[in-house]
């Protein structure tokens, strides 16, 4: 891996600086979560407590997340959208809301066409109408919603800021 330096953001907007050998270990455990330090400390030359200690610092600092991915069909959850939203006014206390929600897994205030854009998961399609219609669309400053229904996913990886 070529030595590179990268300005990691989290979620607050404060920067960390992440070095080659963070960025090394970052990517062993994209490719497996649950790959053992001393495995990682050996591919990317450093000693299982060392990695543990940058693994951990990685975590305090909110730079990445160790979780388990699951696929939300076989999880009883049959529908997936993406909702594009516009706001009238302020966007943080829509963009709060929907972050409340547990149906919404992705918030992110855009540049565009929406205000925001907000992957929402749900159990078929009444779940889904109940989501846009009776939530959504009701918060205080939605102006509009546009939604986009998956019907096959493709692709989808974890492997941001690494690659």
């Amino acid at each position: 891996m070529a030595s590179r330096s990268a300005d990691s953001r989290t979620g607050n907007g404060s920067p960390h600086a992440v070095d080659a050998v963070s960025l090394a270990i970052i990517e062993q455990l994209q490719e497996d979560g649950r790959r053992p330090y001393a495995a990682i400390g050996k591919a990317v030359g450093l000693s299982e407590a060392a990695v543990r200690q940058r693994v951990q610092k990685l975590l305090d600092q909110g730079v990445m997340q160790i979780v388990a991915v699951t696929d939300p069909l076989t999880v009883g959850f049959r529908r997936q959208a993406m909702v594009g939203i516009n706001v009238e006014g302020d966007l943080d206390p829509v963009a709060e809301a929907l972050s409340a929600m547990a149906e919404c897994e992705y918030v992110v205030m855009t540049a565009g066409s929406f205000d925001l854009m907000v992957e929402i998961v749900c159990e078929d399609d009444d779940h889904l109408l109940e989501m846009i219609n009776k939530r959504i669309r009701t918060l205080p400053g939605v102006r509009s919603t546009e939604s986009f229904v998956y019907l096959k996913l493709k692709k989808q990886t974890y492997m941001w800021g690494t690659r």
